[in-house]
């Protein structure tokens, strides 16, 4: 798996933020079952670059925690199968699945994991986890939608340790 992160903003944390982000990344598309190597691509800004992004591509003037731009439109969440194998989903180079691009508001990670009580990582991992969600197709604009992903979260974080303190 190639995940890249990239820095707008100060993000000082106490752990590898790029090894959270990828070991989550791998534990989620393991626990879909993905058949292919894949590609992310993380930024983590501030929250006016978000709040310009957020009215940009989804005409919300406001910040807000993360977005996730997906490359790839699902027929079924998590189900790979739709994926032409001869379409422009794959980096040449790599031979990867470009899933897509996450960015994360810095501020807003601290600011919900203290609202929240629990750690810094912890949040980190959620929102990484609820966006590589986003980007397989997954949504929460209905209950049942809601609840399916809040589960498949919650076995992502479970599963690598990472618990609410």
């Amino acid at each position: 798996m190639t995940f890249t992160l990239e820095l707008e903003t100060e993000f000082k944390v106490d752990f590898d933020a790029l090894e959270v982000a990828k070991s989550v990344a791998e534990c989620a598309l393991d626990l879909l079952d993905c058949p292919y190597e894949a590609q992310v691509n993380l930024l983590i800004t501030d929250n006016e670059e978000i709040r310009r992004i957020n009215k940009e591509y989804r005409d919300i003037d406001r910040d807000t925690d993360v977005l996730s731009f997906p490359m790839i439109e699902y027929s079924e969440a998590g189900d790979f199968d739709c994926i032409d194998e001869d379409g422009d989903f794959f980096d040449p180079d790599s031979g990867e699945l470009i899933l897509g691009d996450i960015i994360i508001c810095a501020r807003k990670v601290f600011e919900q994991a203290e609202e929240y009580g629990h750690s810094v990582k912890r949040e980190f991992a959620f929102l990484v986890a609820h966006s590589i969600l986003h980007l397989t197709g997954f949504d929460h604009m209905n209950e049942d939608d809601a609840a399916l992903m809040e589960e498949k979260q919650t076995a992502i974080l479970d599963k690598l340790g990472i618990k609410r303190d």
